[in-house]
């Protein structure tokens, strides 16, 4: 043995402490900035779901109202999109929303209708948006559904 040098058991080193906080520490960092990015898309997501959606839902009102001469009163709502309301005279049948289903907004809620409407003639359709609370800043409104967020 006389080539070889004695192993010290202090000479095989690995992290110390204060090298593992520190990896710790920028990984945090890293998270922190991806997670506010990816949690931004999410919110223009869901804000352009819900733009769709109501395209979508306002197609439809537009199909009914061709068939039964009026938009859906506000008590017959969007229901009268999916199942014939007593006062529909020429209802499609099999509804006018694939599915036989309102959808949701993206937040889970339901989207809102009002016929007249007060800012369309016509009818008044919107979500409430992320906040669930109609007539704030991040409602998305047909008659305003260019509006930037």
């Amino acid at each position: 043995m006389a080539g070889r040098k004695k192993k010290n058991l202090y000479d095989d080193r690995g992290f110390t402490l204060i090298e593992i906080m520190v990896v710790v520490v920028i990984i945090g960092i890293l998270a922190t900035l991806i997670g506010t990015a990816v949690i931004g898309r999410i919110d223009d997501a869901n804000i352009a779901k819900a733009k769709s959606d109501i395209s979508t839902i306002a197609s439809a009102l537009q199909l009914y109202k061709m068939d039964n001469g009026s938009y859906p009163t506000t008590e017959e709502g969007l229901e009268a999109l999916v199942k014939k309301p007593a006062g529909a005279r020429n209802w499609s049948k099999g509804g006018y929303i694939e599915g036989k289903k309102i959808p949701k907004d993206p937040w889970g809620s339901e989207y809102n209708y009002l016929s007249p409407g007060v800012n369309n003639p016509d009818y008044d359709l919107w979500s409430n948006g992320k906040d669930k609370i109609s007539g704030t800043e991040d409602d998305i409104q047909s008659w305003n559904l260019d509006k930037e967020f």
